[in-house]
């Protein structure tokens, strides 16, 4: 009941925020992924949603461990017959999953079998220490912050039983590696389908651009609620450059508050929806420049992966980021995109890729290139994460022979 609760303030807050047809298109798929079909396999991927968090850190996952040769299946915590999925599989990974009855009886008939879970996350929403840092949670409803009020999968982390950890980044990996736990960084990455739907756009990319060329568009994609606090970082320099640039616009995708002190530039920004797939990528490659601001030095922000980088890079799109830990690692500055660490160097930094059709496309196939080798599942590295899940399978599997023999 109380997981139901919650995730109707979630849709409420959605719908309230997006409109009932935007909202919608959410919501619908979280609904339809109870009656997908779970059959058994080596891995289980056990979601707590149905965004774009559970599709990069499970199915994403899921296709890379396939081309290793290890078996994936992925559900929800909310499947009705998720407590009898224990005999199915040898590891079980939980992302983002609350502490509900189905989920306790779960986990302890796989303890009971011997065999291994693994918690997974992306965010430091396991922890509500942290929980002041996110700008989203000054506007959640009283529903919502049910689902923070232990963490999310805070009681799985701090199980002694829970030994391995994987997650996105070098920060979050030492906060996992605090509590003790092996942990093992899988970066997230596009997807078959993804690189399907991109190929086709930066074949087609020039061809866009070369009808639009009386401007240029900076792009910001906030995906979800709570970057209010993020782009303030990068308002003030946006501004100076609009005064500036009478041929520059900007494309806002995504719930963002917009400061009022915008409005006097409303000519020249265009806002658009949370759309799916295939339009994300068709919004992304209309841009010439993609930002991806954050809050340096807050620990949630901190925490945040690269995705914003490659998903633009490989498209050929160049990006000026903020300097965290993560896209500092990430990017190599003024080769395959930028990172700024204040709004002096955001200004600087944009300006620089505005007046220079050159250097955007130099900076923008340099990102496509890094993208390619570093962020698609076909491609992935991750040799120690895909022998530990061999070693651990194999184990499982022995000691199950020796059960029935």
């Amino acid at each position: 009941m109380k997981l139901l609760l919650i995730k109707i303030g979630k849709a409420w807050q959605i719908l309230r925020r997006e409109g009932f047809v935007h909202g919608m298109k959410r919501i619908i798929p979280a609904g339809l992924s109870l009656f997908g079909r779970v059959r058994s396999a080596d891995v289980l991927f056990i979601a707590g949603g149905v965004g774009d968090s559970t599709r990069f850190r499970t199915r994403n996952i899921a296709e890379e461990l396939g081309f290793h040769g290890i078996t994936s299946s992925v559900t929800v915590q909310d499947n009705p017959r998720l407590s009898s999925y224990a005999d199915k599989f040898s590891i079980f990974v939980f992302h983002r999953v609350l502490f509900t009855p189905s989920v306790v009886k779960l986990v302890a008939e796989i303890k009971k079998q011997g065999k291994e879970i693994i918690f997974g996350i992306d965010d430091l929403v396991y922890d509500p220490v942290f929980l002041k840092h996110m700008d989203y949670w000054r506007v959640m409803n009283a529903l919502e912050r049910k689902l923070y009020e232990h963490g999310v999968g805070g009681e799985i982390l701090a199980d002694p039983y829970v030994k391995t950890a994987m997650t996105t980044t070098s920060f979050l990996a030492e906060k996992l590696r605090e509590k003790g736990k092996t942990v093992f960084i899988v970066p997230n990455r596009l997807s078959v389908s993804d690189m399907n739907i991109a190929d086709l756009l930066y074949a087609e990319r020039p061809e866009r651009l070369k009808a639009k060329r009386d401007f240029v568009t900076i792009g910001y994609f906030s995906g979800a609620m709570g970057h209010d606090k993020d782009f303030t970082t990068v308002a003030g320099a946006l501004q100076r450059l609009l005064e500036k640039h009478e041929d520059l616009r900007l494309l806002i995708v995504g719930p963002l508050v917009l400061d009022d002190s915008f409005g006097k530039f409303s000519d020249h920004i265009d806002r658009k929806h949370y759309v799916g797939r295939k339009k994300h990528f068709g919004n992304v490659a209309s841009v010439d420049i993609n930002i991806a601001p954050l809050e340096i030095g807050n620990p949630f922000c901190e925490g945040k992966s690269e995705l914003k980088f490659f998903e633009a890079g490989i498209l050929g799109v160049p990006t000026v980021a903020c300097a965290t830990r993560t896209f500092r690692e990430a990017i190599r500055d003024g080769v395959d995109g930028f990172v700024a660490a204040n709004e002096a160097q955001w200004e600087e930094k944009l300006e620089r890729l505005i007046t220079d059709p050159d250097l955007r496309k130099r900076i923008g196939e340099a990102a496509r290139k890094t993208a390619l080798s570093r962020y698609v599942t076909t491609n992935a590295d991750d040799r120690e994460y895909v022998e530990y899940l061999k070693e651990a399978i194999s184990r499982v599997v022995s000691d199950t022979k020796k059960i029935d023999s």
